[in-house]
């Protein structure tokens, strides 16, 4: 069984593979059309048939998919703050030279094991000069440069949409709407207006972009979906299941406390403050479904964003950083690692029907 992180990891990869796989086939075939049969195409230095076909498929899969892992794992998080066409353009640049290394080193290698020589032989380095300027490598290089090109443009718009939800508008699934049940927790910074008079605007700014790339790592260990960020805000929501799954939305609370106590020095040492939150948590039936027609969003509507929110703005009444209400608690399985106390029967503002809410401590 693979955790939340593991599979967004995969998502995230696959895509890459079907995109180097499609314009790789896309090429073929245009290359097959114009050369009237793909025995006569520049690329066929073997004879194609349905063997090598399938072959060179899946080859070129798993090329792009070393490149959504090297993207995922390195040259996002080097390049994570540049503007969107410098990050195009230096990691074309790293993938372009690594790519053309590993085409040197193989292409080396292969004629001298061919030629039964040394690949310091200047008659290997000959081959090679004459494979460089020949039409089935300009043919090559143009199909991995729009591979790579397509692959780094799908890489920044996913992310700017979201991580499942970009695939989730090509499928359609919220193109009617649909019924749902989901958790969700709003967490809002403490003290938001003190620090940013204390910062300024631009300080501000970009301590509140740390603050949520600090946040980000428990919501994909714990496999939540950001809806929204609402200025220093966030709404976290996860489909609802089995009580032991469900537990994953506290456990996503406390890992982002832990991995911001961690960063204490870090935020003390850079801003002179340290961001801290408070949030609310509920769940219910919402109706979720695209809307928009100059900028088309995922929306979702009901009852529990009204609800969530209020819960949220009691946790100053209650001098704590963490209300979730006693519905919610009701499909959890906290287990001995966490505290459940009950403190009391409110009404949230603008809501006729009274609601238990409790609070919930992790125990060391």
């Amino acid at each position: 069984m693979f955790s939340p992180r593991t599979k967004r990891n995969i998502q995230r990869i696959i895509p890459f593979g079907l995109i180097w796989l499609f314009l790789g086939w896309i090429f073929l075939f245009i290359e097959m059309a114009a050369m009237g049969g793909w025995e006569n195409t520049p690329s066929s230095a073997i004879k194609m048939d349905i063997s090598v076909f399938v072959f060179a498929s899946l080859a070129v899969s798993l090329v792009g998919m070393v490149i959504g892992i090297i993207e995922l794992a390195y040259l996002n998080k080097l390049f994570s703050k540049y503007s969107f066409w410098k990050k195009l353009l230096f990691k074309f640049l790293v993938y372009s030279l690594l790519l053309s290394a590993v085409i040197f080193i193989t292409f080396m290698s292969a004629s001298a094991i061919e030629n039964r020589t040394s690949v310091f032989n200047h008659l290997i380095l000959d081959n090679y000069l004459e494979f460089i300027v020949s039409l089935t490598h300009l043919s090559t290089a143009l199909q991995m440069t729009v591979s790579l090109i397509v692959s780094l443009f799908y890489r920044e718009i996913n992310d700017t949409i979201g991580n499942g939800f970009l695939l989730k508008f090509f499928t359609g699934k919220y193109h009617q709407p649909v019924e749902e049940q989901r958790i969700f927790m709003f967490l809002d910074m403490k003290s938001s207006t003190t620090h940013a008079e204390q910062l300024g605007n631009e300080m501000y700014f970009r301590m509140l972009k740390d603050y949520y790339d600090d946040l980000s790592d428990a919501v994909v260990k714990y496999g939540g979906e950001i809806y929204q960020y609402v200025g220093d805000e966030i709404i976290v929501s996860w489909r609802l299941k089995k009580p032991a799954d469900n537990n994953q939305a506290i456990l996503c609370f406390f890992g982002m406390q832990s991995d911001l106590r961690r960063r204490h020095t870090w935020y003390m040492e850079n801003y002179g403050v340290e961001p801290t939150f408070k949030a609310g948590m509920h769940f219910g039936k919402v109706i979720a479904g695209e809307i928009g027609r100059v900028k088309k969003d995922i929306l979702f509507t009901g009852d529990v964003l009204n609800a969530t929110a209020r819960i949220q703005a009691l946790c100053n009444h209650y001098g704590v950083d963490l209300l979730v209400s006693a519905d919610l608690v009701g499909m959890l399985d906290p287990g001995q690692g966490f505290r459940v106390t009950s403190v009391g029967v409110s009404q949230l503002r603008g809501k006729r029907e009274k609601i238990e809410l409790c609070h919930i401590e992790k125990v060391e």
